[in-house]
């Protein structure tokens, strides 16, 4: 997929609302060889999706054997609004709390008293962080009413030209 298609997905406006969303799903193959998929929170820069997590989390090995990640953003609706992202994860270790762990934590309903609670807690928790950077490789936004699955697609084809024939 080129980046302008990449591009032109990700910038569209319920792209953009999905991209503003708490949590997506991670998907990655771990060093088992077994398939995983994890709930996490993230932000999006305008063009990586940021993840954070604790130095010694599982994952991470099974990210440096095998990056190619995919990522499913989505809403708990019918018809449901789904962003598809495929791409290579880049590991970034850092010291102390990364920004983004902080403000991909910010629209959780806390009060302010406990946001500082909460702050201080993984202040207190965490020595650093690994910064997980996504830079979308694919992208596919599914609405049900202007895009849908290909396979759906593909049997609205077939269909119409069983009508046709």
């Amino acid at each position: 997929m080129r980046q302008t298609e990449i591009t032109e997905i990700l910038n569209r406006p319920l792209s953009r609302e999905l991209l503003a969303r708490d949590l997506t799903r991670l998907a990655y193959v771990a060093k088992d060889g077994t398939p995983r998929s994890i709930p996490i929170a993230f932000s999006w820069n305008g063009s990586e999706i940021v993840l954070c997590t604790s130095k010694n989390a599982p994952k991470l090995p099974a990210l440096r054997a095998n990056p190619m990640v995919a990522l499913t953003i989505d809403t708990e609706v019918h018809p449901p609004k789904i962003l598809l992202v495929r791409g290579r994860a880049e590991l970034d270790v850092v010291e102390g709390i990364p920004d983004e762990y902080l403000q991909m934590n910010g629209s959780y309903e806390m009060t302010p008293e406990q946001r500082v609670e909460w702050e201080a807690e993984v202040r207190s928790l965490y020595d650093g962080m690994v910064r997980i950077v996504v830079t979308p490789t694919w992208a596919k936004l599914i609405d049900f009413e202007t895009t849908l699955p290909s396979a759906v697609e593909e049997l609205i084809q077939r269909r119409a030209e069983r009508q046709h024939a």
